[in-house]
């Protein structure tokens, strides 16, 4: 068990470790392929100062073993800034000790103090675990279906 977690804002010498979490989550979902020099380069736009978005990370026993980032966007429908949240993934041997609601709770909490009226996000449909997770935080299934098209 982890003694202490530290939720903090991702740094740029966090990306390898990062992207080593980004191929366990694309590794599950059908709809990405791990490429770690694209995962690499999406990582360092996170990082970006200046910009609408947020990437923290989870830090345990001196290593990096978890992240998750935020985007804002403007809704019509909110009349305002919503957020859409990406990438919360943890090590394998991290799972199950709250880490993960950790990190969702404190990008929640960025997305509210940006005004952001509404949180969305994507989850792989077979991925019971993670749909059964975000139900316990209160996440709720919409009507409304992502389509998307490769440009």
């Amino acid at each position: 068990m982890a003694d202490k977690v530290v939720i903090r804002k991702g740094l740029s010498g966090d990306i390898g470790a990062l992207v080593e979490l980004l191929g366990l989550l694309f590794a599950i979902e059908t709809d990405f392929g791990v490429d770690k020099a694209r995962q690499r380069r999406g990582l360092e736009m996170l990082l970006e100062e200046g910009g609408r978005h947020c990437l923290l990370v989870a830090e345990a026993d001196g290593k990096v073993v978890g992240m998750c980032s935020g985007q804002l966007l403007v809704s019509t429908a909110e009349g305002g800034a919503k957020a859409v949240v990406e990438d919360l993934v943890l090590a394998t041997d991290y799972r199950g000790r709250g880490i993960g609601r950790q990190l969702l709770q404190a990008v929640e909490g960025w997305a509210a103090e940006q005004g952001a009226g509404r949180l969305d996000l994507l989850a792989d449909r077979r991925n019971g675990p993670a749909l059964k997770f975000y139900e316990g935080q209160k996440w709720g299934l919409t009507e409304l279906v992502c389509l998307q098209k490769k440009l």
